[in-house]
């Protein structure tokens, strides 16, 4: 029996496919929230989402052309990870980049897509979306998610 190690432990993040790069989303949506950043720049997460965020099923509804519709939407590449410090602490890009495993929740470590949701974090059906919330109600709207307290 051959104990072969996965391809995030055997590549870098530039060193990987497409397919292997897509596929280290966990599609917990956390980057799809609004976040709020005070004048020092701390930034805490909300539960109000993306207008393009799927609020009850997840996911982008226009993930191809998702920078067009919202200018802001960045889109991570090996280059730039290392400066987006507001991906959420449990983002396997950022995990990865800093020199850290993937938690045994994570699709490509337990081989269940369900097991993110069964672990508590995923923010699908725990959010609003953009619309419903005027920018003078977001800090109304601030929320510490499961995994992100930086502690």
């Amino acid at each position: 029996m051959t104990d072969k190690k996965p391809f995030w432990k055997l590549k870098s993040l530039k060193e990987m496919n497409r397919t292997e790069w897509e596929s280290l989303c966990d599609h917990c949506g956390k980057c799809c929230l609004v976040q709020l950043e005070d004048e020092d720049g701390h930034r805490e997460f909300t539960d109000v989402a993306c207008r393009l965020y799927d609020v009850c099923e997840g996911g982008c509804r226009n993930y191809a052309q998702r920078s067009r519709e919202v200018p802001d939407c960045v889109r991570l590449t090996p280059g730039n990870i290392r400066e987006l410090h507001f991906m959420p602490m449990t983002c396997a890009y950022r995990l990865l980049n800093e020199g850290k495993e993937l938690p045994d929740w994570h699709p490509l470590v337990s081989g269940d897509p369900e097991s993110v949701a069964a672990a508590g974090m995923s923010v699908v059906g725990q959010v609003v979306p953009e619309a419903d919330v005027p920018d003078w109600r977001l800090e109304h709207h601030i929320r510490l998610w499961p995994g992100e307290s930086g502690d």
